[in-house]
């Protein structure tokens, strides 16, 4: 078995246009096994992924807040007109559903992913 002094990891990995690498190294003083170094690998590739993942889940919220905020624009003039014309007691089952799809888009356009790793996609599926 060889004995390795000290050891440098580099994994990149392009998706979408994007690049991710992840860098890792050892030098502790000890002596470490190839074995050591294929780990160090495979941590590193797990961390590559995990990038690509996020970058994925990151992508689809800025996706849905566009989708919201277009949405927005074109459902504002309707929800100040039911909300300054009629009583929300008289509200039909039309307007109050188009005031909770306003307010629902209106939360979403506000959302930015910030990389933590319980954040969940599915969000409203799982209320």
């Amino acid at each position: 078995m060889k004995i390795i002094d000290g050891a440098s990891v580099k994994v990149m990995r392009s998706y979408d246009y994007c690049h991710f690498e992840v860098a890792l190294s050892i030098d502790d003083g000890h002596a470490i096994s190839a074995e050591d170094v294929d780990e160090m690998r495979k941590e590193a590739m797990r961390l590559v992924d995990k990038s690509v993942e996020q970058y994925k889940v990151a992508k689809k919220v800025a996706a849905d807040s566009d989708t919201s905020t277009e949405y927005l624009k074109y459902y504002d003039q309707r929800v100040k007109a039911i909300k300054e014309n009629y009583p929300k007691s008289e509200w039909t089952e039309e307007q109050k559903a188009a005031v909770k799809a306003w307010e629902d888009h209106t939360f979403l356009a506000g959302l930015r992913y910030n990389y933590e790793d319980d954040w969940d996609t599915n969000r409203e599926e799982n209320a």
